[in-house]
């Protein structure tokens, strides 16, 4: 059971993460929704497999896309010059809007859920919460829907557009907001096209995720050499790594074709349906 637990959340991982619908919430309802109580699940290990699958998948879809950035960004400090190379200022472009969900992330992450969820438990008024930001940036993602001109393509982004697109990240910290959701909604406001939009914020998570897994990963590391850890925990990480990254590999392919030619809609309706449910359960237990 527990392995198919895993398994299931791995696929949610891998597909929420970059659907705008929320990974974190989906991650802490479908358990509370189910009653799957077991702490593994909860657990250092499967955390870490989970954010260095979809760190994989980013990484390997945007492969060519990150040699080229990286080879912009070098250049660039070499010249110490930026220019109008447009991969130069996209490599730059990312760094910045890197910063404020940094920041948010370090200062803010411990304390955000120790409000929501403090002592870990998961009570009914933060469940009621997560509702809340569940439906509010649905509604956000809808008003960038309708009145977002998305007309302008990935190359047309400017220092504002990027800054701008961070500091909407960053308000993914609290829980439901979702990373892909604030970006892609704050990508839209901005007038870029839906495909830009998604592309620009599948490629600003990779440094987020990264430096989440690597925090996950050392504190794992450590627990592991001091035998904190289970041996029989650790059968869970390839597991959550495999599902997480294979699925999100896929959910990144399909979403940038879905919207190509369809309207983010769909996950509005999805988010004011979740949020419903999650009110209605929280309400029913509290």
């Amino acid at each position: 059971m527990l392995i198919f637990q895993s398994i299931i959340l791995g696929l949610v991982q891998g597909l929420a993460e970059f659907i705008p619908i929320s990974s974190s919430a989906h991650l802490v309802i479908i358990p509370w929704l189910f009653s799957w109580d077991n702490p593994v699940l909860r657990g250092l290990t499967f955390d870490v497999s989970l954010h260095l699958g979809t760190l994989l998948a980013l990484l390997a879809f945007f492969a060519a896309d990150w040699w080229r950035l990286a080879r912009a960004f070098v250049g660039s400090i070499a010249e110490r010059k930026i220019g109008q190379d447009p991969d130069r200022r996209m490599a730059w472009f990312l760094i910045a809007a890197c910063i404020p969900g940094g920041i948010a992330g370090v200062a803010l992450e411990s304390r955000v859920e120790e409000l929501f969820h403090p002592g870990g438990q998961i009570t009914p008024s933060a469940m009621l919460w997560m509702a809340f930001f569940i439906a509010l940036l649905g509604l956000l993602l809808l008003l960038a829907e309708e009145f977002g001109k998305r007309a302008r393509k990935f190359e047309s982004m400017r220092w504002k557009d990027a800054l701008l697109i961070g500091f909407a990240q960053a308000l993914a910290i609290f829980p439901g907001v979702s990373r892909s959701g604030s970006t892609i909604t704050a990508g839209l406001a901005l007038g870029l096209e839906r495909p830009a939009a998604a592309r620009f914020s599948f490629l600003l998570s990779a440094p987020i995720i990264a430096g989440a897994g690597a925090k996950s990963l050392y504190e794992l590391v450590k627990s592991i050499t001091s035998g904190a850890i289970p041996q029989g925990e650790l059968i869970l990480f390839p597991i959550g790594f495999v599902v997480a990254a294979v699925t999100g590999w896929f959910c990144i392919k399909f979403l940038l074709a879905y919207l190509q030619k369809h309207s983010t809609k769909i996950f509005v309706w999805y988010r004011w349906a979740l949020a419903l449910l999650v009110t209605a359960v929280a309400l029913l237990r509290s």
